[in-house]
């Protein structure tokens, strides 16, 4: 039995569990929850959760649920069903003491989650993504707040450690822990990794200036005044105006920003919308862009700002605290609101002899890209203080 329980380390794999059930493709959080996977698999056991139950995997099927996680099989369901994984089985007397890493904010606005710290005695470790839905609840849904509100004050109240994708994150969580009257656990700022973009597809070559912008059209990402601005360009330049390329999927209350790009005369042929969008194609897009434009009005982190930098890309984005943490200085960054200093910028970028593009592009020597290799250090650091 020992050899089954010996692990160091608990890992709650739930939310890859039921992203994979539902053949979600990966977003930003996935992508933490992957890495961690990679990571910390060899030294972990599965940690399982359901409304009604936490389960503590042994060694053996943490193994092969954890491969099964990694390697993803066409039927995956089937696998995961067949009871295979012994899902049933737990060793919850074992695990007193041992560090619990929960990277996807999984169960923690479920009782049962305290609860089950409490009995079991174990130490838990929460990866905080971000506080929008309390910093700014008009961008998500219905409830999301109060559901948020539950999981920070479970993270305040049980956890034994933090990790926090930015010291603006770690900032905002102990804003919210002083109005709560909670004492905040230590916490780390780790920077999240990138992969390397993969060399570019072949595209035809622009026959004008192109800008990018990247993620899912939704009021808090902002489209809606790109493509506003866009009309206003679109309007005063004629043939001279620019071209705008929106990537990324349609997403919750994008309805404005949906009407135009289906039906605004102004942006037919000057905005073009990629839903989907391989990486290969997505590098080819960026290499060949005048800059990733990035006007959110909130955000956690911004991998499409950091991946754009590593790859040399100058950035028109948000002036966020999260963006000037994590832009090192580099990217143009202007109000989310300001309509004028966006179209200014953006006509300036757009001419072949810009000084401002030019300076930012000098400035992008000064860039360190954010490493996973780094991130999981501080994370293993933070882990051998418990």
């Amino acid at each position: 039995m020992t050899g089954l329980t010996d692990a160091p380390l608990l890992l709650d794999v739930t939310r890859l569990i039921w992203r994979r059930w539902a053949g979600r493709h990966p977003t930003g959080i996935d992508r933490v929850c992957l890495a961690y996977l990679e990571h910390y698999a060899p030294q972990a056991r599965a940690v399982v959760q359901h409304e009604r139950y936490r389960h503590v995997l042994d060694r053996d099927a943490s193994r092969r649920l954890f491969d099964l996680l990694t390697h993803p099989v066409g039927g995956f369901r089937r696998s995961l069903a067949t009871g295979a994984l012994r899902l049933g089985r737990k060793y919850d007397k074992n695990v007193r003491g041992k560090p619990y890493l929960n990277a996807g904010h999984t169960g923690l606005d479920q009782p049962g989650l305290s609860d089950w710290i409490r009995e079991t005695g174990v130490k838990p470790v929460y990866f905080v993504h971000d506080l929008i839905p309390i910093t700014h609840p008009e961008y998500c849904r219905d409830g999301e707040r109060n559901k948020h509100v539950r999981r920070m004050q479970t993270v305040l109240r049980t956890g034994a450690a933090i990790v926090a994708n930015s010291q603006a994150t770690i900032d905002e969580l102990n804003a919210f822990a002083e109005r709560e009257g909670l004492e905040p656990p230590k916490a780390v700022a780790a920077w999240l990794g990138t992969t390397p973009m993969p060399a570019p597809a072949p595209i035809p070559a622009a026959d004008k200036p192109t800008f990018v912008t990247v993620g899912t059209i939704e009021a808090r990402k902002n489209h809606l005044f790109l493509l506003q601005l866009w009309t206003r360009l679109a309007q005063r330049l004629g043939d001279e105006c620019p071209r705008l390329l929106v990537i990324g999927q349609r997403g919750w209350e994008s309805e404005q920003a949906a009407d135009l790009l289906d039906r605004a005369e102004a942006l037919k042929g000057v905005v073009v919308e990629a839903g989907g969008c391989s990486d290969a194609k997505l590098a080819a897009y960026l290499n060949n862009a005048a800059a990733l434009l990035f006007p959110s009005l909130a955000e956690g982190y911004g991998l499409p700002l950091v991946e754009a930098l590593g790859a040399r890309v100058p950035v028109i984005a948000s002036d966020l605290p999260v963006f000037r943490e994590i832009g090192q200085g580099v990217p143009e960054l202007l109000d989310p609101l300001d309509g004028p200093g966006w179209e200014r910028a953006i006509v300036d970028y757009a001419r072949a002899d810009s000084q401002r593009r030019r300076a930012q592009i000098a400035r992008l020597d000064s860039f360190v890209t954010p490493t996973w290799a780094d991130h999981l250090a501080k994370v293993d650091s933070l882990l051998a203080t418990l």
